[in-house]
């Protein structure tokens, strides 16, 4: 009856162990797929912040010439003032 007992303590250990490195396995493999989900996100928000920083950059670009057309504007818009004051 010991032996017994003990050959059915060893199966219980043994199907224990079995689901064990199942489980192991498959914690395993959902954890290498969290990691890709992880690297995909990060390679995401990489490239998000360099899109940024792009039309960041076009922005800077452009504020020079909107500038120098506000200038022109504004120059354009005193002309008629100076004509007129002039013939008068």
């Amino acid at each position: 009856m010991t032996e017994s007992l003990e050959n059915q303590i060893l199966e219980q250990r043994r199907g224990l162990r079995h689901q064990t490195a199942g489980l192991e396995t498959e914690m395993r493999d959902e954890f290498s797929d969290m990691n890709q989900r992880i690297n995909r996100l990060e390679s995401a928000g990489a490239g998000i912040r360099r899109d940024e920083a792009g039309t960041a950059e076009e922005i800077a670009r452009q504020q020079s010439p909107i500038e120098r057309i506000k200038e022109l504007v504004g120059r354009i818009e005193r002309r008629p003032a100076i004509a007129s004051d002039e013939a008068s």
